[in-house]
């Protein structure tokens, strides 16, 4: 009997794969591009697909597969073994190897009767080079360098096999928009096989009807129907942004916003790194700085922690505080501000008496505070984008984090003035940012002395001790 309040069936009810997913299956293309919704069984399909051909009697080609980390890569394999065991098919598990000593590439390895192998590996472009026969690229968007995987992959198909590319959208100025466009636009002059699949397109192939099957009888999906389900999934996002790009196969403009998905992307750590620091851990190996956005009635107070070693700039910890009086958040973020080398705080509004009470707590050379006005905005939003170009930040995998960082669009006004703006939403006003720009900002006046403000286009940067980072004249740490 089954299970939930789905309102649309299947045609095949018991049947391994939706019709989308067979679709992706059975099409035999050369270059075949998937753009998706997310979690709707695309990468499970994709490593049945990937078997098949893997484990038949007289395959003639091993199986490359790039997924965005190590954890990716190892899911792709289980998910491999699954219908290995569900297809009876002998397949041995080699476990991880190493493909490359001198560039200490390594891949997880599944062995067929066939004598041709499924080799899954992380991100690395490297790892695709030189090596003949197929090629699975899943979360292709989100590689750090899309157009340098594609390029030494492609070339992997020369003596046969086919080349599939994955993904939910990163941007309209990433690779993986580019290839859709061609296809789209451009006369698909690859001869691309484009296939997509909304959540939309998803629940009316009867995806909903699937998961409640799968999902606990007291899960309380099943007592959803598709448009429940879908409004559900959409409420879960962070933004609207988020939830057209993730889930309805429409890229955000990068156009409008400051920062790019491709530039926030190629800075993010691995969804299995280790990035935090806890308070009674570890002592950090180099200098702590803090930056601390302020937050009024609706909006976030965040804490945006940054430790230094060489010249990059390593996240260590990211709070993000909500309808808590004074008093308990700094019971939260005083410790840490204790820790810290330099921290810069938000000095505007509520912000004035907090930026007062850390100075005479962490006293005034540590503490620098920061009043927010269109100039100052501007010159502390763009060394956050100087250090993403310089791949000398790296900040943590999390949506919230990266809506925040979308969030922030660079308005010219009537009068030619730059205007730094944020819409406001259910999660705060880019509050995220601009404790991550106070934060550098700390760590630039620290260790570089303190940086002229000269126009945006034409920046330079000075150690004259009269000029803040913002461009504003500091007088003992204040504005």
């Amino acid at each position: 009997m089954s299970k939930g309040n789905a309102k649309i069936t299947p045609a095949n009810p018991g049947g391994l794969f939706l019709p989308y997913q067979e679709r992706w299956i059975l099409d035999r293309s050369r270059l075949k591009l998937m753009e998706k919704a997310r979690q709707i069984g695309l990468s499970w399909s994709t490593s049945y697909a990937c078997v098949e051909r893997t484990a038949e009697a007289g395959a003639r080609h091993d199986q490359w597969v790039s997924s965005r980390d190590d954890l990716q890569a190892r899911l792709f394999v289980e998910d491999c073994k699954m219908w290995g065991k569900v297809l009876q098919l002998a397949a041995e598990d080699l476990g991880e190897r190493v493909i490359d000593e001198e560039k200490k590439i390594s891949a997880y390895v599944l062995h067929f009767s066939s004598g041709k192998r499924i080799h899954s590996m992380s991100s690395n472009p490297d790892a695709q080079a030189g090596k003949r026969g197929g090629r699975v690229l899943d979360e292709f968007a989100l590689h750090p360098d899309p157009r340098k995987l594609w390029s030494i992959a492609y070339p992997g198909i020369t003596w046969g096999g086919s080349l599939e590319v994955i993904s939910t959208h990163r941007g309209s100025a990433n690779f993986f928009n580019g290839l859709v466009r061609e296809v789209k636009e451009h006369g698909n002059p690859k001869n691309i096989s484009l296939h997509r699949v909304t959540l939309e397109d998803a629940l009316t192939d009867g995806f909903l009807y699937k998961l409640q099957q799968s999902l606990p009888a007291d899960d309380e999906i099943q007592g959803m129907d598709e448009a429940t389900y879908f409004d559900f999934v959409k409420s879960g996002c962070a933004d609207e942004e988020s939830f057209q790009q993730e889930y309805m196969c429409n890229p955000a403009d990068d156009a409008t916003a400051f920062l790019e998905y491709d530039l926030i992307a190629a800075c993010e750590y691995g969804a299995t790194e280790n990035w935090r620091l806890s308070l009674d851990g570890r002592r950090p190996e180099g200098p702590l700085y803090a930056g601390l956005d302020i937050g009024r009635k609706k909006d976030l107070t965040v804490l945006w922690v940054l430790e230094k070693l060489g010249d990059v700039l390593y996240t260590r910890e990211v709070i993000a505080l909500r309808n808590m009086s004074k008093p308990d958040q700094e019971k939260v973020l005083w410790p840490w501000l204790a820790r810290m080398n330099r921290g810069c705080l938000d000095y505007t509004g509520l912000g004035i008496g907090w930026g007062d009470d850390a100075k005479k707590k962490f006293g005034e050379y540590r503490i620098e505070t920061v009043t927010f006005t269109p100039h100052v905005k501007e010159a502390l939003a763009y060394p956050v984008r100087g250090a993403m170009e310089d791949r000398k930040l790296r900040i943590p995998y999390d949506p919230k984090i990266r809506a925040d960082l979308r969030s922030v669009t660079k308005e010219t006004t009537a009068a030619g003035n730059i205007r730094f703006t944020a819409e406001r939403s259910e999660d705060g006003h880019a509050d995220r940012f601009w404790a991550l720009a106070l934060a550098i900002s700390a760590a630039g006046t620290d260790i570089g002395g303190p940086v002229e403000y000269q126009a945006v286009s034409r920046r330079r940067f000075s150690t004259t001790s009269d000029q803040s980072p913002t461009g504003v004249y500091r007088q003992r740490g204040a504005y």
